[in-house]
């Protein structure tokens, strides 16, 4: 299926979707905890369902209440199924296999054609060095893991994926014998490292720190039940920022900021250098753009969800946008720095793909495109908004946005936007 944009200015105001990483860790940290929580403004997408989905499977009660989910568990793994389907998410996937660790029994994980090519290799390998007997198709999903991992010491790469290390993070304190973990190589995205040992605070769990992003401690310890609210997502933010640059400065963007980190918010930092003031009034975000952006270079390693909606900002840049050391971008649900390098030049911006980023220019003669977002929902809104800023185009899989932002089209026809199916 194929969606045809239109030209369009948008006005108006858009309420930023919940936080998806939170989402996640909120619902898995619930699940390992003894008692009932309460997570506030969950995110409802294909991804976090998938999440509540495997929770359910290790054998917690989970009830949906509107944008609020209650969790109540024993804390212990209680396996309801030998099989888990994490649908498109490698969140999903990673943190429940380091959780099926914990128990004895096998469990089989997969899911849909674009996770079983994502890698699982270096994970597996960790939880195998920790006691765990796991298999996979070539390092990637279906996988099997059986435990029972009693913890220890154990090294693994962080130069892939930072979700290997948040999943063995988070399975550590209901190990025997806890977790230390040694990270080789420099970690990517360590922002989301932040994120779990936040989450995992406010569920009452200790984080010792040996060495920022090398060296981790964490004991045997109980999680316990909490309040948990969900902030709104800066990876969707910075989309939703992105349209305001390129379709009009009477966009405004609703959202509750939390006190919980969030490495995406560096998307503020960027639009100030491009030249756009970006001003916070309470829970109201409102833009104010150049006519031309100024352009610049841009190191995405820690913020790699940041490469679609940095990358269409060229389409009103007046000097070069260079965006590198974001190589593990092309280890997400597709290959995202191939992949816009071939679709935003269809539309004439001046294209050059590096093994770690893009150069990109802005287009001498703007034109219309068909657009193959290849099933990723960051690309397809990514390429909505590049599309209302050049008129003419079509982008395929709007099914995707339900990965992480299921109202998008709705929200963004709302505020002006021509999003129609094709």
């Amino acid at each position: 299926m194929k969606c045809k944009i239109e030209k369009a200015r948008l006005s108006g105001n858009i309420v930023c979707p919940p936080n998806k990483s939170y989402t996640h860790r909120a619902i898995f940290l619930a699940t390992l905890a003894n008692g009932k929580s309460q997570i506030r403004n969950v995110l409802l997408s294909r991804d976090t369902i998938a999440t509540i989905n495997a929770c359910k499977n290790f054998g917690a009660y989970i009830q949906i209440e509107g944008s609020n989910v209650t969790v109540k568990s024993s804390g212990e793994i209680k396996q309801q199924t030998a099989e888990i389907d994490a649908s498109n998410s490698g969140t999903t996937i990673r943190i429940a296999a380091a959780i099926s660790s914990l128990s004895e029994n096998k469990t089989r994980l997969t899911g849909d054609s674009s996770l079983q090519k994502r890698p699982m290799q270096l994970l597996l390998d960790a939880l195998q060095d920790l006691g765990a007997s796991c298999t996979s198709t070539d390092g990637k999903p279906p996988i099997t893991v059986k435990g029972k991992i009693r913890g220890g010491e154990v090294k693994i790469s962080g130069s892939v994926s930072s979700q290997f290390v948040s999943a063995l993070m988070i399975a550590a304190p209901k190990t025997e014998k806890g977790i230390t973990l040694n990270i080789e190589g420099e970690l990517v995205s360590k922002p989301y490292l932040e994120a779990t040992v936040s989450s995992m605070k406010k569920f009452g769990a200790h984080v010792e720190v040996n060495n920022p992003y090398k060296k981790y401690t964490i004991p045997r310890q109980t999680y316990r039940p909490t309040d948990f609210t969900v902030p709104s997502d800066f990876s969707s933010m910075a989309l939703l920022l992105s349209a305001a640059v390129l379709l009009g400065d009477d966009l405004t963007i609703s959202a509750s900021v939390g006190d919980l980190p969030q490495g995406d918010k560096d998307m503020i930092t960027h639009l100030g250098k491009l030249g756009v003031k970006v001003d916070f009034q309470k829970d109201t975000v409102r833009v104010t753009s150049p006519q031309l952006l100024d352009g610049g270079r841009f190191d995405l390693s820690n913020t790699p969800d940041l490469l679609p909606a940095m990358s269409i900002l060229a389409l009103k840049t007046s000097k070069p946008i260079e965006i590198y050391n974001v190589k593990h971008a092309r280890f997400k649900e597709t290959d995202r720095i191939a992949i816009l390098a071939k679709e935003i030049a269809k539309l004439g911006v001046q294209v050059q793909e590096k093994e770690d980023g893009l150069m990109l220019g802005a287009p001498k003669n703007p034109r219309g495109a068909d657009l193959d977002s290849s099933d990723d929902h960051r690309l397809f809104m990514a390429f909505c908004i590049a599309g209302m800023f050049v008129g003419n185009c079509t982008v395929s899989d709007p099914e995707s946005v339900d990965v992480s932002y299921p109202s998008f089209v709705d929200d963004m026809n709302k505020v002006g936007a021509k999003i129609h199916p094709s």
